[in-house]
């Protein structure tokens, strides 16, 4: 069983790399989609009590939010996997103004986001990390993280 966070901020990839990589195999868990917290702690209880894999497909941008993740699946004996999705500002906002309506995030939230950025380390309780980037033509490549020295 696998945990799994996504950290980056809007309009770096996450969804696009979850329905790529993760769609026919672990739940995604996003505040897009279920507005309010309540609502996604209820779901990830749900996916911690029926041992069901799971994607936390939101920005995760502070140690703490990533924290509250850990913390359910670990003792449920999930492994914990964090993916950071490398900022690339000029891409990010070119990506989110393809958007419309509710999923374009406000540039300034955007921006905020970036500011508010701490970089995920193993010591927070990963048992993997990896780090995504988009290569020229736009496919993902996935890097594992070292510990910091």
């Amino acid at each position: 069983m696998d945990a799994v966070i996504f950290i980056g901020i809007p309009g770096s990839g996450k969804t696009t790399f979850y329905r790529r990589r993760f769609f026919d195999t672990h739940l995604r868990i996003s505040l897009d989609m279920l507005k309010t917290r309540h609502r996604e702690r209820l779901l990830v209880e749900a996916c911690v009590a029926a041992r069901q894999s799971f994607v936390v497909d939101n920005t995760n941008v502070l140690r703490k939010e990533r924290a509250e993740y850990i913390h359910r699946a670990r003792p449920a004996g999930f492994r914990i996997h964090g993916y950071f999705f490398a900022p690339d500002v000029h891409r990010a906002i070119a990506w989110n103004e393809q958007r419309s309506g509710k999923a374009r995030v406000p540039l300034k939230g955007l921006l905020g986001a970036l500011k508010r950025m701490e970089r995920p380390c193993l010591e927070e309780g990963f048992d993997y990390l990896y780090q995504v980037e988009l290569d020229p033509q736009g496919e993902f490549v996935v890097a594992a993280m070292l510990a910091p020295a």
